[in-house]
């Protein structure tokens, strides 16, 4: 069956809303550590890691053993109403890892269920359904998940189930704390803050809902310390904090193991999923014991910490740490920053390069100006694929390309990327 036979089937049968990437979409049928292969056996370097997600790469003995011997006892899925040793083992690395003192961790199958989770708890603990979120996140597709999403491309639905407050977003180039040195920016984030407190709720807010680093939004960040900043203020009304860790954790920023962890902050409840299961479905949210305990119904999740995805995950996070994965995107994340910044300086296209260690994105913009372009972002993109490098789009103008390589990427690939996408970057800017 060809690539056009099978982009047909998938257009009868599956919905138009589900995206594909690039003009002549492709199948990927194999990898191995950091490549994939096409079906007309083009092989490219991997810079996203399907969204995330593929932490450790392809294709690794560790963890492919560790399913398998799961497999060899024919125990695929028991539900959590039994005992799970695997799922109970990753539990205690996680609450151990998490920086949550006398935590709990529950398991879902996707980062969406595990905001759902918390929002759950959180609301429950506080008796209250009112939210504050921040401009241009994204925190899952879920009724209430999307109610928390302040990015109106993956909004899909009007109708909220919770009462939402919205702080700035923290995007550097555009809006009213753009024009702000890091230390005026937190301050007038907080001001911000006191001011929705004071003037778009009741005063018993829930919980105060962030993304380290905004994923979808494009890898903006605040300045450090901010989250931190908030906290002393949600401290004064007891609401609780909520770190969105779906795409930072596990080490990815290079400098920590929780994106959390940039701010001088212990957050409340925080959610992961994505590389912690490197392709198995595994999430979660990890709290407080009193804050997760409140649930005042019998409540599991059929799959959620399942045998297989719990052996996959105490794997991946055996290797992250054996390996010193954290330190590993803190070193190779920085020689692609360094060149990133070096490639596109004489570029007027480019409008800013940010992320931290192993989440780097480029945005791009009209000439002159701060103008979003997603027109000459799709065009890097497309030439990047030409060039045999994957790497994702994102932003709230769609105009950003995003790189999550994996964890285990090494410094040649690291530069072999850095030149296919500064030599697609370089084309396009000539045209």
């Amino acid at each position: 069956m060809t690539t056009d036979d099978l982009l047909a089937r998938h257009r009868a049968v599956l919905p138009s809303w589900m995206p594909l990437y690039y003009e002549e979409p492709i199948e990927l049928v194999s990898g191995s550590g950091r490549r994939v292969t096409d079906s007309t056996g083009r092989s490219y370097l991997d810079f996203f890691g399907g969204v995330l997600t593929n932490m450790i790469g392809y294709d690794i003995a560790e963890i492919r053993d560790a399913v398998a011997r799961q497999l060899g006892t024919g125990v695929v899925h028991s539900s959590t109403l039994y005992l799970i040793r695997h799922q109970v083992e990753l539990a205690e690395k996680i609450a151990r890892l998490s920086g949550i003192p006398d935590a709990r961790v529950f398991f879902t199958n996707s980062g969406t269920e595990a905001n759902e989770a918390a929002l759950l708890v959180a609301t429950n603990y506080r008796r209250s359904h009112q939210i504050l979120a921040v401009r241009n996140s994204y925190h899952g597709r879920s009724y209430a998940t999307m109610g928390i999403t302040g990015h109106r491309s993956w909004s899909a639905s009007s109708l909220n189930p919770l009462q939402v407050s919205w702080l700035h977003s923290s995007d550097r180039m555009r809006g009213l704390l753009a024009r702000l040195d890091p230390e005026e920016q937190v301050d007038a984030a907080v001001d911000d803050l006191r001011e929705v407190l004071a003037t778009q709720t009741s005063g018993d807010v829930a919980c105060l809902i962030a993304e380290p680093i905004q994923g979808v939004g494009g890898f903006v960040h605040p300045p450090d310390g901010l989250l931190g900043a908030y906290k002393k203020v949600l401290d004064e009304s007891g609401i609780l904090l909520i770190s969105d860790e779906v795409q930072t954790g596990w080490g990815r920023t290079g400098e920590h193991f929780w994106g959390y962890q940039a701010h001088d902050v212990v957050p409340d409840l925080l959610t992961f999923a994505k590389g912690i299961g490197n392709g198995f479905a595994l999430a979660g949210v990890v709290g407080r014991a009193p804050v997760l305990e409140e649930v005042k119904a019998i409540s599991f999740s059929t799959f959620g910490g399942n045998p297989i995805a719990t052996a996959a995950g105490n794997a991946v996070l055996d290797y992250l740490l054996d390996h010193d994965l954290q330190g590993n995107a803190h070193r190779v994340g920085a020689i692609l920053r360094q060149g990133l910044d070096e490639a596109v300086r004489q570029h007027d296209i480019v409008g800013e390069v940010r992320g931290k260690g192993l989440m780097l994105a480029v945005e791009f913009v009209r000439p002159g100006s701060r103008e979003p372009d997603p027109a000459n972002a799709v065009r890097v993109f497309e030439e990047c694929r030409r060039g045999g490098l994957l790497v994702g789009k994102g932003g709230l103008y769609g105009n950003v390309l995003r790189m999550g390589p994996p964890l285990t990427l090494t410094e040649s690939e690291a530069r072999e990327g850095l030149d296919i996408l500064s030599a697609a970057i370089a084309t396009v800017a000539a045209r």
